[in-house]
């Protein structure tokens, strides 16, 4: 028997080719041996997708060959619309997504996995997520449109109007970014479930469920919570020493893995400059005592800033309200999700480790039989 690792920290329980955390050096590697620095600048959510089902980056006869059937994807079948409209407009997004994507894939889903089934649920996770928000406006849902990408579509469906095609890129640049991340919580709960033979919804829907906590998907709406509690750069020190004299923890500092600063953060930081300058002079000077007091306190622990600091920052510029932002990941990351489910169908083995059994040994306890009748 190995040794107990709580939350299986260190153990190898998959291999993959699909990105790598190289969490000593600070690089994120996607599949192809792609470094996300050199791919965030120059590519579209849709050839990461491609990218990371594939195994390469499309050329432009590839490229269009995926794009239209993700847009024939994008709208709600019968039973996607039918659970959307059967909920309270003010529900949680994220349990819209997770209840409508079920509903999506009730109908006739293959039992194995396929892309094309991986396409479509990629392509129908800005409709809802557009559709959730527009219920919890009191506004009328807006359907999809076949010629924008797939983050002006996004925007469009929220607001009814195309979107500026800055805010379109930085929202796209957002979603290269997320888009896979090593055996994270979520992509590994779609990996258990893909391990029983069970289908491709189903994975997802584990996945979204795994997202939602407040440890995983939720950490950006942490980071812009914490940041709209500071205020200003001015009070930022202030804020900063009372939050850390309560043992307050900073959202946004801190990573499982990375032992230096997360390179999809250093990416954000730069594009908040544009995004949202304001905001962006606030978190400057919030990371900058962030980082000292942590060095303070910790001077031999590790506590860079990661991607959820500037990701509430960008997505803030990009006109997205906190409470869609653990929707929006999902949206970035169902194309990592589907990957490794696809993946895994090479070697499919079901996943169950061990446990280590704390209880008593047996027979040490009497039945209680004076309680029988």
């Amino acid at each position: 028997m190995t040794d107990f690792s709580p939350g299986l920290e260190g153990v190898v329980a998959a291999q993959t080719a699909i990105s790598e955390v190289d969490g000593a050096n600070g690089r994120l590697i996607y599949r192809g041996g792609y470094l996300i620095e050199d791919l965030a600048p120059v590519v579209t959510y849709e050839e990461v997708a491609y990218l990371l089902w594939n195994g390469d980056l499309p050329n432009q006869k590839q490229l269009d060959a995926l794009r239209k059937p993700m847009a024939a994807a994008r709208s709600l079948n019968k039973a996607g619309r039918g659970a959307l409209m059967a909920m309270d407009p003010q529900t949680d997004p994220m349990d819209v997504l997770r209840t409508v994507v079920s509903a999506q894939g009730a109908t006739n889903t293959p039992m194995k996995p396929t892309l094309d089934e991986a396409i479509a649920l990629t392509a129908v996770f800005p409709t809802i997520v557009g559709a959730a928000y527009r219920r919890r406006q009191g506004k009328e849902v807006i359907e999809p449109r076949d010629e924008l990408s797939h983050s002006a579509n996004l925007l469009w469906m929220m607001e009814g109007k195309e979107a500026d095609p800055r805010r379109v890129r930085w929202v796209d640049a957002y979603l290269v970014l997320l888009a896979d991340h090593g055996l994270n919580a979520s992509t590994f709960a779609a990996r258990v479930i893909a391990s029983t033979a069970s289908d491709l919804t189903s994975s997802v829907v584990g996945a979204i469920g795994a997202l939602k906590g407040a440890a995983h998907g939720g950490a950006t709406f942490a980071a812009r919570t914490m940041l709209d509690k500071i205020g200003s750069a001015e009070n930022a020190e202030k804020w900063m020493r009372e939050a850390n004299a309560r043992h307050e923890r900073f959202a946004g500092f801190g990573h499982r893995v990375y032992r230096t600063y997360d390179p999809r953060a250093k990416i954000l930081r730069e594009t908040a400059r544009s995004a949202s300058p304001e905001l962006h002079r606030t978190a400057a000077r919030t990371e900058e005592l962030a980082l000292q007091i942590l060095h303070e306190a910790h001077p031999e622990r590790p506590n860079a800033t990661n991607v959820d600091f500037w990701a509430s920052v960008v997505l803030t510029g990009a006109g997205i309200p906190k409470e869609m932002f653990t929707c929006i990941f999902a949206t970035s990351r169902v194309v990592g999700w589907t990957a490794h489910v696809l993946e895994s169908l090479a070697d499919l083995r079901i996943i169950r480790p061990a446990s280590e059994w704390t209880g008593p040994e047996p027979g040490l306890k009497p039945l209680p039989l004076s309680e029988r009748g």
